[in-house]
């Protein structure tokens, strides 16, 4: 069975906002190693829509330096699932729209052959983390104290504490830190 793992960058307190975390070279080929160890990318509407058509067109354009490239190349050569009521179609042909059952889809995508699939973005994912469907989650935390913005899992109602185990850690260059960990379900 594929596992699915939650992934997603993260300040020291907690904040997710893109906009508050900076990439560099390292960060994008730590997340460029991962992607290329699952196939299949899962996202709601609004994350799928900050990432596609972005990193695409990098693929598209070679809009950025070497790591940059290497990565928006990894990210548009994988299948992706976008969870959406209101997105109607989508342009990128690696892209299928499911609007049905969650819980079903994720069983049946998790019983499907192939490698690991990534989860993105935050209010998908927090439902999925409350069905306990999520296998594994890796954060990397990056070494600024946002302060403001909206937190992870803030305002996620779970019936019961999600006890994790580290699995795997890593110091990338510039401080930051990728946590992963397994879930006890």
């Amino acid at each position: 069975m594929r596992k699915l793992i939650y992934a997603i960058n993260l300040t020291i307190d907690g904040c997710f906002d893109h906009t508050k975390v900076n990439g560099d070279d390292a960060m994008l080929e730590y997340w460029t190693q991962v992607l290329r160890e699952a196939d299949l990318l899962i996202y709601g509407r609004i994350t799928y829509q900050l990432m596609v058509p972005y990193w695409p067109d990098v693929a598209k354009n070679r809009t950025m330096p070497k790591a940059g490239i290497e990565f928006a190349d990894t990210f548009d050569s994988l299948d992706k699932v976008v969870f959406s009521r209101s997105l109607a179609s989508t342009e990128d042909k690696k892209t299928r729209i499911i609007n049905t059952d969650l819980q079903a889809a994720i069983r049946t995508l998790k019983q499907e052959p192939g490698k690991d699939m990534l989860l993105g973005g935050v209010a998908l994912p927090s439902q999925l983390i409350a069905l306990g469907l999520v296998d594994e989650f890796l954060f990397v935390v990056h070494p600024v104290i946002a302060g403001e913005g909206k937190r992870l899992m803030e305002g996620i109602d779970l019936r019961e504490k999600v006890p994790l185990t580290l699995i795997d850690s890593k110091t990338l260059q510039s401080g930051r830190v990728a946590l992963r960990y397994k879930g006890l379900h």
